[in-house]
Parts: C-alpha cells; sequence; structure tokens
C-alpha cells in the first residue's frame, strides 16, 4: 500500500495509506465546453466516454510523490489538477500533475490512466481552510524541454472545475468517502501550440486570499527500449 506524506500549513505532519485512487475525467463546471472537447478528441481517435463527468479507478501505488516519472515513449505528458485525500482528520486538498499515456489512451482512457503516476505534491491545504474561496484560487502548468519547466501550458483558477465537494458526494454515494482514498479532479485547458510532450513538468496552485502555492515539479525519463 502506497504511503503519501503531507506537510499542512501548521507545519504537522499527516502520513496517510493509500486504499483507493481515482481520477476524474470531462469534469468542467461548463459541460458544454466539455462535450466540444469530446468532439475534438475523437478526431484524434480518443473514444469519448459514456457519461460525463467521468470517474476512473487507478490502482493505488501510482499515487507518488516523486521529482522523475519513467516512461516508455516519447508521447506521454501530465495535466496539471488538484487532488483531494481523505484522512482519518477530514480532508486535504493538494496540487497534482497526473501523467497521462497519450498512445494508449487512443485505445482507452482508463488504460491509459494507469500507464503512469498520479505525482502529488508534498504540501496540502485543509479542505475545511479555503472551502469558501476555491474558485479564486489559482491552477498553472508549465512545462521545459530541460530539466527547468519554464513555459506555461496551463492557466486557469479551480473555478473551472468541479468542486471537490461534488467528487465528495459521488465518493459517498460509492461507498469510498473513507480516509486513504485520493481523487485528481480532472484537467483544464492547454495552451495551443505548447509541446506537452516535454522533458519536465510543474504545477502549481495559488491561493491569492493567503499568499500560500502549493507545487509538485518532476522531470520526464524515458526507459531503454525492450528486447523482444
Amino acid at each position: 500500500m502506497t504511503a503519501l506524506s503531507f506537510e499542512l500549513p501548521d507545519g504537522s505532519i499527516k502520513n496517510v495509506q493509500v486504499r483507493h485512487l481515482l481520477n476524474a475525467g470531462y469534469a468542467g463546471r461548463e459541460q458544454d465546453e466539455v462535450q466540444a472537447h469530446i468532439a475534438e478528441l475523437a478526431e484524434l481517435g480518443v473514444p469519448g466516454p459514456t457519461t460525463t463527468p467521468a470517474m476512473y479507478p487507478v490502482s493505488p501505488y501510482l499515487a507518488q510523490q516523486v521529482s522523475e516519472v519513467r516512461v516508455q515513449h516519447g508521447r506521454t505528458s501530465g495535466e496539471a489538477e488538484w487532488a483531494l485525500v481523505i484522512t482519518d482528520e477530514g480532508v486535504l486538498l493538494t496540487v497534482a500533475c497526473d501523467h497521462t499515456d497519450r498512445e494508449l489512451e487512443v485505445h482507452g482512457v482508463a488504460w491509459s490512466k494507469n500507464a503512469s503516476p498520479d505525482v502529488l505534491g508534498r504540501r496540502a491545504w485543509r479542505l475545511d481552510d479555503v472551502r469558501d474561496h476555491l474558485d479564486r484560487i489559482t491552477l498553472r502548468g508549465w512545462v521545459g524541454e530541460g530539466e527547468t519547466p519554464d513555459t506555461l501550458i496551463q492557466d486557469s483558477s479551480l473555478e473551472a472545475l468541479l468542486t471537490p465537494d461534488y467528487w465528495l458526494e459521488v465518493l459517498a454515494a460509492r461507498g469510498l468517502n473513507q480516509p486513504g482514498t485520493v481523487l485528481i479532479s480532472g484537467t483544464v485547458a492547454m495552451t495551443g501550440g505548447v509541446n506537452q510532450f516535454a522533458r519536465s513538468w510543474k504545477v502549481e496552485m495559488a491561493d491569492p486570499e493567503t499568499g500560500e502555492s502549493l507545487d509538485v515539479q518532476y522531470v520526464v525519463e524515458q526507459m531503454p527500449q525492450p528486447i523482444g
């Protein structure tokens, strides 16, 4: 079972054993825009979901706090997201980057989500502390050709996505609102013309009310070619 550790604003540390990992998909609040995005993906051969928003179970060991992601080929990329983490003392909110295999995605979104890790930040906020101004929290992603992400590829706010409380209700209806459940939010639009298949990724979630921010950053390393 994967163990995650989060530093909270008061300096305390919360350790969590991940029992369930879920990735939300097509999770924008404006579902008309979501449907337009599904149509765009269909032109690229990516199969659409049977319902929106979607939720994909992911192997719990793929919830990781790492600085390097190993991949099998050059067509994988991250996605700027938030993550809710249910603990025995309430719900935490942190930043995340869902690394996805784009080659595998055309065969099945759920399969692609299980091919690479969900990389989570090492710091978190208590959801109760930010719930009243969630929509003002920004969500940005950067990519880089070297080890330092320096090009903005995603620039939005939590207002664009379905809320943590929405997903907590979904989890409750399925008996998954229990300590050890982690849910990744789904992502926001990427900037056209920016190479998402970059060497490095960084995601930042910033709270303008407190001036605090959470971030996660990693480099992508391609594994050697297989033999056989």
